[in-house]
Formats: C-alpha cells, sequence, structure tokens
C-alpha cells in the first residue's frame, strides 16, 4: 500500500513531501500521528561520540580517525539508525560495509538489532542481514571482500568501517551510488600506514567542500582512564603498535611489517647527484604481466638512487621487449633481472638480439642466503636493508603502500625468513604489488658495473652499502 502512494507523491527533489495530506494519512494508519511518533533508542553518548554525531549530520563525507575501543562503531551504526528513521527519501538504502562479510556481521548485527527492537512493525531478515524499518528504508550489512554485490544499487547513506583494512572501494563502486540521492558517507578506521584511508584523511583536511575529518587520540578523547593508559603503553609490546592503535599515528607500523612506513618516508626524502653514483652498477628489474589489471613494470635502480618506473598494461612479448630496450637507450644498463613467471619470451628475445647480463629469476627459487626461505624473500630483505640504511626513492603513492604492506615471519624449523604470500598482499591492498616487485628484483644478483675491476661488486664492503 505504501509503494502505490509513494510513487504517485514524490517532489520534484526525489523526496516524499512529509505535509502531503495522502502520505500524512497513511503515515498515521502505519506508526500513528506523524507529529508525534516518538522513538526511544537505548544509547547515552560520551561526549566525543556526541561532538562526531554533531560533525556528521553537517557533512556528507566523513573521516573518522580514531583509538582502539573508542566508541566509534555504535557511534555510526547509530547514525545510520536516526538518518534511515527520519528520511522521507521512498524506499532509502543504507549500507554498513566491513572488511569482510562476517566481520559485519559480528560488528554491527547484533548492535543493529538491540537498537531497532523496540521501534514497531521492523522486519528482520537474517539470511539476507537487512533490516527494514517502517518508512521503507532498508538498512543493509555488506562485507567489503564482495564489493560487486554493490553496483548497480543506489544508496542514500554508507558506513565504511576499519576502511584502512578494506579493499579501496570508495572512487569506484560506493560515490557512483550517491548519484541520484545526494546521500553520503562515513570512513571509519585507525590508522595501517599511509594507504588510502591515509589519503582520505589528508583530503578531509584541505578544506574541501562538503568534508569533514576527525582524529581523536586515547589521549585526548576521554575515553581510556589515564592511568589504564599509561599502563597499556608500559605493557605495549612495542612502541610502534602503541603509537598506531592508540595515538593514530599514520607513521608507524605494525612489527611483522617488513619495511616501516617511517623508513619509506626517509627515503623519499633522499636524492642522489649523478657523480655520487655514476660508479655503480646500473640494474633493470622487470616484474612482467600479460592479462587482468596487473602491470608491467621496468625498475631502474643505480646503486642508492632508483628513478621513476615505467609501467603498461596488456602488452605482449614483443611489446614488452621494446620498452625494455627504450629503458636501456634511456639509462644504460650493466644487468637485468626478469621475473621467469611471465617474463620467459622476454627474456629469449632480448638474448637474441644481443643484450647480455639478462637473468631469470623464479621467486621460489633457493635463496643465496641461508637465512632466507626463498628469492622472494632474500630480495625483499635486501630491499628492506637498502631502504633502511641509504636508498633513494622517487614519489610514488601506489610503490609507498606497496612496500609497507608485506607482513614477514619465519618458516617452522629451520627459521628462515619468509614472506606472505602474494595473494594476501593482493587482496589486502587490492592490486598485485607489481612495483614493489619489480624494484625488489633489482636486488636478486649481485651485478656489477661494467669494466670495473672483479673484486669490486656491488656489494663493495657490506650487504647494505652499495658503490
Amino acid at each position: 500500500m505504501a509503494t502505490k502512494w509513494v510513487k504517485r507523491r514524490i517532489t520534484k527533489s526525489g523526496r516524499v513531501d512529509i505535509n502531503d495530506p495522502i502520505i500524512r494519512a497513511e503515515l498515521r494508519e502505519m506508526i500513528g500521528n506523524p507529529d508525534t511518533v516518538k522513538i526511544d533508542i537505548p544509547y547515552t553518548p560520551r561526549p566525543v561520540q556526541e561532538k562526531i554525531t554533531k560533525e556528521l549530520r553537517t557533512h556528507r563525507f566523513n573521516v573518522l580517525c580514531t583509538h582502539r575501543q573508542m566508541g566509534k562503531t555504535i557511534c555510526v551504526i547509530l547514525h545510520i539508525i536516526r538518518e534511515a528513521l527520519t528520511t522521507t527519501y521512498p524506499n532509502a538504502r543504507y549500507f554498513y560495509v566491513a572488511p569482510f562479510l562476517k566481520q559485519a556481521k559480528i560488528i554491527a548485527w547484533d548492535r543493529l538489532k538491540y537498537y531497532l527492537k523496540d521501534v514497531p512493525s521492523t522486519k528482520v531478515n537474517e539470511t539476507e542481514l537487512t533490516i527494514t524499518l517502517p518508512n521503507g528504508s532498508k538498512i543493509y550489512i555488506v562485507g567489503a571482500d564482495n564489493p560487486d554485490a554493490l553496483r548497480g544499487s543506489y544508496a542514500n547513506g554508507v558506513v565504511l568501517d576499519e576502511y584502512a583494512m578494506c579493499k579501496d572501494i570508495f572512487e569506484e563502486i560506493i560515490r557512483p551510488m550517491f548519484i541520484n540521492t545526494n546521500g553520503w558517507c562515513v570512513f571509519t578506521s585507525t590508522p595501517k600506514g599511509q594507504n588510502h584511508f591515509y589519503k582520505l584523511w589528508l583530503k578531509s583536511q584541505s578544506g574541501l567542500k562538503d568534508w569533514w575529518g576527525g582524529m581523536f587520540t586515547a589521549k585526548d578523547s576521554g575515553v581510556i582512564p589515564a592511568d589504564e593508559l599509561k599502563r597499556i603503553e608500559e605493557e605495549s609490546s612495542s612502541d610502534s603498535m602503541f603509537r598506531q592503535e592508540y595515538m593514530c599515528d599514520f607513521m608507524a607500523s605494525s612489527d611483522n611489517v617488513l619495511i616501516r612506513i617511517d623508513d619509506v618516508y626517509v627515503a623519499q626524502r633522499r636524492q642522489y647527484r649523478l657523480d655520487e653514483i655514476d660508479h655503480s652498477a646500473t640494474i633493470i628489474g622487470v616484474d612482467c604481466a600479460r592479462y587482468g589489471d596487473d602491470r608491467t613494470v621496468i625498475t631502474v635502480r643505480k646503486g642508492l638512487q632508483m628513478f621513476p618506473q615505467r609501467y603498461f598494461q596488456g602488452l605482449n612479448t614483443a611489446e614488452i621487449t621494446e620498452r625494455i630496450i627504450d629503458v636501456i637507450n634511456d639509462y644504460g644498463y650493466d644487468g637485468i633481472c626478469i621475473d621467469q613467471a611471465f617474463g620467459g619470451g622476454v627474456v629469449d628475445r632480448l638474448r637474441e638480439f644481443g643484450y647480455d647480463n639478462v637473468f631469470e629469476v623464479n621467486f621460489n627459487m633457493k635463496s643465496g642466503d641461508e637465512h632466507c626461505k626463498n628469492k622472494r624473500a632474500e630480495m625483499w630483505w635486501k630491499m628492506a636493508e637498502w631502504i633502511r640504511k641509504e636508498g633513494a626513492i622517487p614519489e610514488d603513492e601506489e610503490l609507498v603502500q606497496e612496500l609497507t604492506n608485506v607482513l614477514y615471519g619465519f618458516s617452522a624449523g629451520a627459521g628462515q625468513i619468509q614472506l606472505e604470500g602474494k595473494e594476501l598482499v593482493k587482496k589486502r591492498i587490492g592490486k598485485s604489488p607489481d612495483k614493489s616487485d619489480s624494484l625488489a628484483l633489482t636486488f636478486a644478483f649481485p651485478i656489477q658495473k661494467r669494466g670495473l675491476d672483479d673484486r669490486k661488486s656491488e656489494y663493495a664492503v657490506s650487504d647494505y652499502q652499495y658503490i
């Protein structure tokens, strides 16, 4: 019945006119007098939550960076409920999105049902994880691990919770959902390096219209008592963990991250003159791809200096070979290291054209370092050491994200250094780490500059001092 009058009584703005007598009669029949309906939600906000709620109600795009256990999820769930209950938009849709569907259900589903338990005529669908309110608004629980399920839908409001841990789905999938609804979005998370959530945080601080960003550390939110916070800091396994989880520090990294964001940031500020690196070998690393979203990336590193990368999509073997020859003509080379997975044909063509010192690299081959489980771990470990010591890299947000999102551990028994699988990295950041793998390939073998005495290898004095 409601559907019939809703379709007939929409205003030019696309919203239902609450003062329309026909609509008011229908509302009165469903939920009583529209002017006197009162719904009590069992929730008393903390002072910091009241401050956040005020901003959420006055901005379309909100970036909320908070410490652990501040209560941000409850705050945004209540924001969804309030907006869904008070909207006059017909059949409005609201989405709560967490990194994984199972996680979203654990975090938000029971809370939503609890806060809406006294709202009359509310329909709960346990199978689809949806709640339909008496005014026709619908709240969905969704996981970012299946973002394609959102394509084609519209949205009046979306909460992207723990967004630093999610795939970056805002511009491609979420933003288009607001085109016809003038909808809003809330991004919440604790920092995890300078990834897509960090970029949104910077955007919220740029003064852009309709954007707001709030940062609430454990020392200024007032949620955790001072003596308890001090104990947490003293008992933390590392300073970086405390800085990230409780002080909202984007520059801190987890302990099992191989390359810390702090070190990458310093490496970006380094720059060497050509005369300082002229005696160093010029090494080219090529990570090949021939299909899908993966890219072919070519990296040139001359001792301590890495140069801006070149990357391409959809190239065949001959075309990749041509791009490598272009790089050789621009920079010269002393050695070329190419990923064997899709680069075998490229290696053959370069050799046919007379190029020497062209090496195939199997990431799973035995490492030349007994402390590393395979060649991939060896290359990344040497690259991490190079970045920590004196290496210089160009400013490239994608490269930074890839470098700082690879975790490491130690193999059982031998205790060798091993990296998490490439597919896990791809799942976490939403793309293959092609740029970082290309740079890592320049560390596959010790290659010396042509014409140098054989005793002078690239590793002149130690594993991290490059000549």
